[in-house]
């Protein structure tokens, strides 16, 4: 806990490197050490600014003790690089986060294939379709997705993560306590209950525009390799490829329209370093040997879709109003092993349905839950093929 107290002292000075931080720990060899160093002691650490001395030298720990009570009040958990819980694959970058804050759980990375799926916030259809399927694909056959959380790409592929109960891991480029973008805090808050949302940023932290740059070092740094789905030229998505290049990491590119801008920047990946993927399975088997006891089924990560059955005969069915108004039924016992593989908030949704609700407010009043619950369980459903979206606010059964 000592050591502690000074690792956050060290890296909440505001001006202060993370490489001058390493130069620092080499010297001295401990951040107790650093706080303690002797007069002058400063001015023998190779690299560091004259602005750094002076911001060493102060050596109040007022804000150190607000951070520290903010995360036990929170339950967000401080990993330093010397603590063995520290991803090994981050670690070894050069230029490492000293200080990891986490809302969650963070999985053993270094025992899995993890892939950071990235593209752009202004995602087309096709890059949302594509980066939940990838995300999808990686978690189901044994991996870990790795997201900086933000909307278009990055969310896209966290729901993917979700839509199989994760591990996933989310990269903030603010303080721990902020969800940022606002619109997506629902999805933090369910990557950080199936996984781990991770900042070098303590609560507190002013946000600024430099510091989403700085995750992008971390999200290739947990990863194996980076996947890019969708990513115009000016893209942090194509600075997060060029870190991973420069980590010794491998790069994946989707490819997209040769006439579309927003596919602009990962086409010239795939001209000039990256593989070209079209699903998560074919990143899989790259790391197949790698990880021999992990990755599964990485021939063939999904079966193949069920045919659509022909439509029955109009003149021997029965006259309905239409298809919504009057869903057929499923019979109880085939209905449970259907929706065996669902969220239990999602099997309450769908037993709703076979009961015959089909509009959203029906099956609001019907299973209790909030619309916000209803409505996001309903795209994620749609999203995994469950169900079917219609005008009006219905859905019916795809069961």
């Amino acid at each position: 806990m000592a050591q502690l107290r000074y690792w956050i002292w060290l890296t909440t000075l505001i001006g202060v490197r993370s490489v001058s931080v390493q130069s620092l720990m080499e010297h001295f060899g401990g951040p107790m050490e650093v706080y303690f160093a002797p007069k002058g002691g400063y001015d023998e650490v190779p690299g560091l600014t004259d602005r750094e001395k002076e911001l060493l030298e102060n050596k109040d720990l007022s804000r150190t003790e607000r951070v520290m009570e903010a995360c036990q009040r929170q339950n967000i958990r401080v990993v330093t690089v010397q603590d063995a819980l520290y991803p090994d694959r981050l670690r070894q970058i050069s230029d490492p986060p000293p200080v990891l804050y986490v809302r969650g759980s963070l999985p053993f990375l270094d025992e899995m294939p993890v892939i950071a799926v990235v593209g752009t916030r202004k995602a087309s259809p096709y890059g949302i379709k594509m980066a939940t399927r990838i995300a999808q694909e990686i978690t189901a056959g044994g991996g870990c997705v790795v997201t900086g959380m933000a909307a278009g790409v990055d969310g896209a592929a966290a729901r993917g993560a979700l839509l199989e109960n994760g591990p996933c891991v989310g990269v903030l480029g603010t303080a721990i306590d902020v969800d940022y973008p606002k619109e997506n805090a629902s999805l933090i808050a369910d990557v950080a209950a199936v996984g781990a949302i991770v900042s070098e940023f303590p609560p507190g932290y002013p946000t600024k525009g430099e510091n989403f740059p700085r995750r992008n070092r971390i999200m290739s740094g947990l990863s194996c390799g980076t996947c890019v789905v969708e990513a115009p030229r000016r893209s942090g998505a194509l600075i997060t490829a060029n870190l991973a290049l420069e980590q010794g990491r491998d790069v994946f590119a989707v490819p997209g329209n040769a006439d579309s801008p927003a596919s602009a920047g990962s086409n010239d990946l795939i001209k000039e370093c990256a593989q070209v993927v079209t699903g998560g399975a074919e990143i899989l088997r790259e790391y197949a040997g790698l990880y021999p006891n992990t990755v599964r089924g990485h021939a063939e990560i999904f079966t193949p879709e069920k045919p659509e059955e022909p439509a029955p005969d109009p003149k021997s069915a029965p006259e309905t109003k239409s298809g919504i108004d009057s869903p057929p039924s499923i019979p109880y016992i085939d209905l449970e092993s259907r929706i065996a593989g669902f969220s239990a908030d999602q099997q309450t949704i769908l037993r709703c349905m076979a009961e015959g609700k089909t509009h959203v407010d029906d099956i609001i009043e019907a299973t209790g839950f909030s619309a916000a619950k209803v409505l996001s369980s309903m795209t994620l459903l749609v999203i995994r093929g469950a169900v079917r979206s219609h005008p009006g606010k219905r859905y019916t059964l795809n069961l």
